[in-house]
């Protein structure tokens, strides 16, 4: 891949066989996020993992940032009717599963009561790509319809690992202040080491790194 000239600029700050603290790494971050925009700080959590295992859950980072999230509920009756009175960006059941059924996306998490499940089951290859699938282990299936409503709005975000078994989480913007960067870092971590599969022995988290939208990764000291 050819990269520009502001990257290689910038990619020279990094030393490259170097651990560094969470502190050291975020006043790094903020060195090189010279674009325009305010860039995304990211994460790369690399996890020990069998190939049938995958780690889903969710998290509320101590510190929010970024634009108010669409939440799309997928139910009826009261739990529709809750669902509104919470703030839900989209609330229904079969006019929305046709929309998504044709491609319309419009939407950052999907929120479900049990008894619609089976309804939108057919969803799964479009949703499931994209990790947007409702799953009781995330909160997302719930009769709690508001309380989950008001979570994913004050800032619960969920987390999957890929077929590589990698996390990637988004944990700030560049011009947060660095103490709340390195909590939500510390936040991440400690929610996806909490992840562990039952059994699991040796080492579980195997590499950490994090990024700016436009930088190169940095590797983050693990502690044990």
């Amino acid at each position: 891949m050819k990269r520009t000239n502001r990257y290689l600029t910038v990619a020279r700050k990094v030393q490259h066989l170097r651990h560094y603290s969470t502190k050291d790494a975020v006043s790094l971050l903020k060195e090189m996020a010279t674009t325009k925009f305010d860039e995304s700080i990211d994460m790369a959590i690399n996890l020990s993992l069998k190939k049938s295992q995958t780690i889903r859950d969710s998290l509320r980072l101590p510190h929010q940032f970024g634009k108010q999230r669409k939440i799309l509920v997928f139910a009826r009756g009261d739990k529709a009717r809750d669902a509104r009175e919470a703030g839900a960006t989209y609330v229904g059941d079969a006019e929305f599963i046709q929309k998504v059924k044709k491609g319309w996306l419009d939407f950052d998490t999907v929120i479900a009561s049990p008894d619609i499940m089976r309804e939108i089951a057919p969803l799964g290859a479009i949703l499931g790509r994209r990790g947007l699938m409702p799953n009781p282990k995330t909160g997302t299936v719930t009769m709690e319809i508001a309380h989950a409503v008001r979570e994913m709005q004050s800032g619960r975000r969920e987390f999957r690992s890929d077929k590589s078994g990698v996390i990637h989480l988004s944990v700030g913007k560049a011009s947060m202040p660095n103490e709340k960067i390195e909590e939500n870092i510390k936040s991440a971590i400690l929610a996806v080491t909490h992840c562990r599969p039952e059994g699991h022995k040796g080492e579980f988290v195997k590499t950490v790194f994090v990024s700016t939208t436009m930088s190169p990764g940095i590797a983050l000291v693990i502690d044990k």
